[in-house]
């Protein structure tokens, strides 16, 4: 069939690791690397936009530029983004709707952290070396952009961070299923075992050792519980070096450059949207109608439903973002045939930090054109499940433009809930996390309750010995008396 010479498609695709620490790599120096791997000098000569997802591990003027500077980019606009793990998947639909229109021709979506050598030299007392851009260089756009990942319900009792954020969706699905919490620990172990056997076989992955249910999900000398019910290994890992690169461009250019249409995926259809932002405003800390919405959605605008997608890579920072997606979506946590992932997640193939997506959408390019005929479903978490991100992608020829909608509107009619920032009185706990210290010892309790008016407001278990109750007991239900400046007592 004839192709639109304005189809976007996917061309390169390239992850790199480095496992040495090092002092002078930086996150320019794996975004270089991971851009070589992904196409040849004659490609990356072409590339006329480059788009940098946020960078946490180094301060760059504009990272982009000096990307360009190094592939012989001349001339390339540059971009760069806020924070988000949804951000690499809106890149590409963003790209995908630039090129369409021919606004663009080639555009690289890249990032990368030094995270890991980063910690490490300083921990030292040592510090990194690389690039400064001089002040006259100016930022690139998107610098100024910003997102708000929590309002002042959150930020009063200090629920501030994904590793307490999570846990709290972890034990709100645990409630929701009735499971007791020993059978919910053995069932997220399984989960995130498969996750690390997937990884096991996947040669980007940072972790390439298969490790079972009880390894991952009790606590012990190398697996201390961070916060309940997740252990270390439950958690998303960013101590590591790795850059990603992606390289779409029109169809007709890439018949220009003679890439082999091996190497083509197609973005078929993609979507954005948003839940609530404040935490305390979501309906169920359970679900996520952005999801929901969102992706089925993206599979309509491919004209494709769940039964068509062979390959999936769902967002795994930690595995109840697994868990939500899964269950808002319709796919079964435990099929053989299809993995909830082509990577093995953030745990187990690397948590960039924003970039991680960066890495499942090249990996889930290499599976496509390895099975030519197959299509695959990406789906990208910014925030607190907060901000979200769907594409489809398949090795056929489309036979419809690449489709893309802001399913906003549709997310915004939904229910939410009441929240009460400063609220006092007696309520009953709807989900908790226990965060623990360094000597393994539960330090607090952070506390969603629901008022007798079906409200909700957040508060904090001060007392270490009703933190210890909080793991020893299921405190699911319980009552609990909140104070006006958040804290609270059990009972």
């Amino acid at each position: 069939m004839t192709i639109d010479p304005r189809t976007p498609v996917l061309v390169g695709y390239g992850q790199v690791n480095q496992r040495e620490e090092s002092a002078t790599t930086e996150p320019v120096d794996l975004m270089e690397a991971a851009a070589r791997a992904a196409a040849d000098p004659r490609v990356l000569a072409a590339v006329d936009s480059i788009r940098v997802v946020n960078l946490l591990s180094w301060r760059y003027r504009d990272a982009g530029l000096l990307l360009a500077q190094r592939i012989g980019a001349d001339g390339a606009a540059t971009r760069y983004t806020p924070i988000g793990g949804n951000v690499p998947q809106s890149l590409v639909n963003q790209a995908c709707l630039d090129i369409q229109a021919g606004r663009n021709d080639a555009v690289l979506i890249t990032g990368g952290e030094t995270w890991r050598s980063r910690t490490r030299v300083r921990g030292r007392g040592e510090k990194m070396s690389g690039t400064k851009q001089d002040e006259s260089v100016a930022p690139a756009p998107g610098s100024e952009d910003e997102f708000n990942l929590f309002g002042p319900g959150e930020v009063r009792v200090g629920v501030d961070r994904p590793s307490y954020v999570y846990p709290m969706f972890e034990q709100a699905l645990r409630i929701k299923s009735g499971a007791t919490p020993a059978e919910h620990q053995q069932r997220i172990g399984e989960l995130w075992a498969r996750f690390s056997a997937v990884a096991a076989q996947n040669p980007h992955a940072w972790n390439q050792q298969a490790l079972t249910a009880e390894e991952i999900a009790q606590p012990g000398p190398a697996n201390r519980m961070i916060s309940t019910p997740y252990t270390k290994l439950l958690n998303s890992n960013n101590m590591v070096d790795q850059g990603a690169t992606l390289i779409v461009m029109s169809a007709e250019k890439a018949t220009h450059l003679q890439i082999p249409q091996e190497r083509w995926v197609f973005p078929y259809a993609g979507t954005d949207a948003h839940d609530t932002y404040a935490l305390i405003h979501r309906a169920e800390f359970y679900g996520s109608p952005a999801i929901r919405i969102a992706g089925k959605r993206a599979l309509e605008l491919a004209g494709a439903s769940l039964d068509d997608i062979a390959l999936v890579d769902v967002y795994s920072c930690f595995p109840s973002a697994v868990q939500v997606a899964a269950n808002e979506l319709g796919l079964p946590l435990d099929d053989p045939q299809r993995p909830l992932t082509v990577t093995g997640g953030l745990t187990f193939a690397g948590g960039p930090w924003n970039n991680y997506v960066t890495h499942s959408i090249a990996t889930m390019a290499e599976q496509l054109t390895a099975n030519p005929g197959t299509r695959g479903l990406i789906t990208a978490n910014g925030g607190y499940l907060t901000k979200h991100s769907f594409g489809v992608y398949g090795t056929e020829p489309p036979t419809h433009e690449f489709r893309w909608e802001d399913v906003q509107s549709t997310v915004d009619a939904e229910p939410t809930r009441v929240g009460e920032v400063e609220w006092e009185g007696t309520g009953t706990v709807e989900t908790w996390t226990t965060p623990y210290d360094r000597e393994g010892l539960p330090e607090k309790a952070l506390l969603a309750v629901l008022t007798p008016e079906g409200s909700r407001t957040l508060a904090v278990l001060t007392d270490r010995s009703e933190a210890q109750a909080s793991v020893d007991e299921d405190i699911a239900g319980a009552k609990v008396t909140v104070r006006a400046d958040g804290t609270a007592t059990l009972g």
